[in-house]
């Protein structure tokens, strides 16, 4: 039990600081690598009535039913076809899996803790997915609450789905 525990510390150490990046458009996001399960090639998706529109439906993983997000979409951003490079990166939070579709996947990076910091206040509403602005030399990423994205006032996705 103590070894297991032991392994559990050392893998949530080794995650933090490191988050998926990847782009919509000419911004580009990241998500904590703890959320990420898998990154998928886009695929079939079978769509689902009365879901919000940036709730693309929902594919069948090896025999696991995932709803599928278009991140575009739930930004407000235009739609845009998908292609080669789109990706749908399937994400646990909260023990709920959930894709999203994104224009393509970056990489894996580490940010130092000193170089992750809050969003600005300019208007809350617009920036109420931004968890944190990860520095990357002259670059920023902006990093994602994973539950705000999947869970806020204006949608409940995550209680859309479990009913």
């Amino acid at each position: 039990m103590e070894e297991a525990l032991d392994w559990l510390e050392t893998e949530e150490d080794t995650q933090k600081g490191k988050f998926l990046t990847f782009s919509l458009g000419q911004e580009f996001y990241g998500i904590e690598i703890k959320y990420v399960t898998e990154i998928i090639g886009i695929q079939s998706i079978t769509g689902v009535p009365e879901l919000p529109d940036y709730v693309k439906g929902i594919i069948n993983l090896r025999g696991k039913i995932i709803p599928v997000m278009d991140v575009r979409l739930r930004f407000k951003k235009e739609p845009q076809a998908y292609n080669d490079r789109t990706c749908i990166i399937i994400i646990d939070v909260k023990d709920i899996d959930i894709g999203l579709i994104v224009d393509s996947v970056s990489e894996v990076l580490s940010i130092p803790e000193e170089e992750v910091v809050s969003p600005p206040e300019i208007n809350s509403n617009q920036n109420r997915y931004i968890k944190a602005i990860g520095k990357v030399g002259n670059d920023v990423k902006l990093i994602l609450d994973c539950y705000k994205l999947l869970n806020d006032e204006d949608s409940g996705i995550l209680e859309e789905i479990l009913n």
